[in-house]
């Protein structure tokens, strides 16, 4: 039986637009495991480690046009906002070379023998090591940042871990000429290409999960396939981390305050963030707690506006756009549930933006609206109307993990709800803004993307410095001679690595 071809196909008109390559089957799977695993020690050199990094941001930039224009043709999502992402994306790459650089992410920890202690201690030396192989599942809505250069791709290569990529169906091509930019940058750096392999195909991403050789995985898309993913991945004889963000639904919560002081201003902001990118950003606002009184029928006034303003657009695929329009029929007909902009089909290849509102009251306990707090993937919140601080507060305890909630509070005077309502936001996600919108996860040190389950299945962050610790294991050499340590332990500290001895920064 021949290979399945993989097609790449224009969202705006369903049309495919070229065979881009065929889906791998388990033996080739096999082999391109294999290959990154036998590569594995050329990784080992920090030096070769960051120039190789440094490259991939250099010839991504190079090529970014060119990129540009086939993201476009596959995803929809516009020049401006791909060539954003591919900034973001490079951005990325040369901030994982510094982390490389400074070499602060082995954590290298001496604590030298020491008979006075009782009980004595051992002379201990601690860093970490890669863990090998990592598996990187791409995402449908960033082609770019969250797939093959992507976060799990860059820091994986940061810690010394080759990566096969599993790429998603919705941007094949855009695949495939990113992981040519990744190998033309090992080259360029004198490292294997095998670095980084790419492989296609729905059997051939849960090949990935079970070869033996797959040392952790990391992924970005629905429960659903994340989850049956992270179950494959504890259920290998060797079990495996696996790092998945898998649905958010973003809780914000307006005080009273807020609304009556800027009802008009939070209505346009939560529109502007909800319609972004079709709302196909995985911080999109999902669901919102308004006050149900006239200074929340101001903000829903300002965000039907704002809404109604955002025109039809494209989803990343038809698979997509069916599961939108399903999702929203079924929220939008469960009772006291009204739709003041209704969302749903913009035209054959398009949808409409929208919202839906309900009384809080019918959120409080287990119930067919718990369908409202489900994360819904397209241009549609949800709007609970709250009657009390107790009632907002009943419906937040019922939420599942989630990568961000915000909170809407009073900035010109003094708002008591502010503080007990954070205090109920922060257990509930990952990342909390205060008078701001979720869109947007700065590439930052102390930037964290992830949050409780379902938001990720682990208590990791995929954007930021320290996403390099999840492809990471520390070891312990414990009264060793010095000629046997590996250099980042010895004594004199040949490679300048920033380290704690005996409890003091060194």
């Amino acid at each position: 039986m021949s290979a399945a071809p993989v097609w790449s196909v224009d969202p705006r008109t369903g049309n495919p637009r070229e065979q881009v390559a065929v889906e791998a089957t388990a033996e080739e799977v096999g082999r391109a495991v294999r290959a990154a695993h036998a590569v594995r020690d050329a990784l080992a050199d920090r030096t070769a480690r960051a120039a190789f990094l440094r490259a991939a941001a250099e010839l991504l930039e190079e090529t970014g046009e060119h990129i540009v224009e086939v993201a476009d043709a596959e995803t929809a999502l516009g020049p401006a906002r791909l060539g954003g992402e591919l900034a973001r994306t490079a951005a990325q790459l040369r901030a994982f070379a510094e982390v490389v650089d400074e070499g602060a992410y082995l954590d290298v920890r001496i604590d030298h023998e020491d008979g006075s202690r009782t009980p004595p201690w051992p002379d201990l030396r601690r860093y970490k090591i890669p863990l090998g192989v990592v598996a990187v599942y791409a995402a449908s809505n960033f082609p770019l940042a969250f797939s093959v250069p992507g976060g799990d791709t860059a820091s994986a290569l940061a810690a010394g871990c080759p990566v096969v990529v599993k790429a998603h169906p919705d941007h094949p091509a855009t695949s495939e000429l990113c992981a040519s930019v990744l190998r033309r940058a090992a080259a360029r750096a004198g490292l294997p290409e095998d670095v980084v392999v790419l492989v296609h195909g729905f059997d051939a991403g849960v090949a990935l999960i079970r070869h033996p050789l797959v040392s952790a995985a990391g992924f970005t898309g629905s429960v659903r396939g994340g989850r049956a993913l992270f179950d494959a991945a504890a259920a290998r004889p060797v079990p495996i981390p696996f790092h998945g963000e898998l649905g958010s639904l973003n809780p914000v919560v307006v005080t009273g305050a807020a609304a009556a002081e800027r009802a008009e201003e939070i209505g346009a902001g939560l529109g502007g963030s909800a319609t972004l990118g079709v709302g196909q950003f995985c911080t999109k606002p999902g669901f919102v707690l308004v006050p149900a009184d006239g200074d929340g029928d101001r903000l829903l006034k300002a965000l039907a506006e704002t809404v109604s303003g955002a025109g039809a657009g494209v989803l990343l695929d038809h698979r997509i756009r069916d599961a939108f329009l399903t999702g929203v029929r079924e929220r939008a007909a469960l009772p006291d549930v009204e739709a003041p902009v209704t969302p749903g089909a913009g035209g054959e290849h398009t949808v409409s933006a929208g919202f839906l509102t309900v009384p809080a009251a019918r959120l409080t306990a287990e119930g067919p609206h718990d369908a409202l707090l489900e994360e819904c993937f397209g241009p549609v919140t949800v709007i609970a109307r709250y009657t009390s601080q107790e009632e907002a507060a009943a419906v937040l305890a019922r939420l599942p993990g989630n990568l961000t909630a915000t909170l809407q509070a009073a900035t010109a005077r003094p708002d008591p709800a502010a503080a007990p309502l954070l205090a109920a936001l922060a257990p509930l996600a990952g990342r909390v803004l205060v008078n701001g919108w979720p869109t947007g996860v700065a590439v930052a040190p102390a930037q964290h993307h992830g949050g409780p389950y379902p938001a990720a299945t682990s208590p990791s962050t995929s954007v930021g410095a320290t996403a390099i610790e999840r492809w990471l294991r520390p070891v312990a050499y414990q009264s060793t001679p010095e000629a046997l340590l590996p250099p980042e332990l010895r004594e004199d500290n040949p490679l300048g690595l920033p380290r704690r001895v005996d409890g003091r920064r060194a």
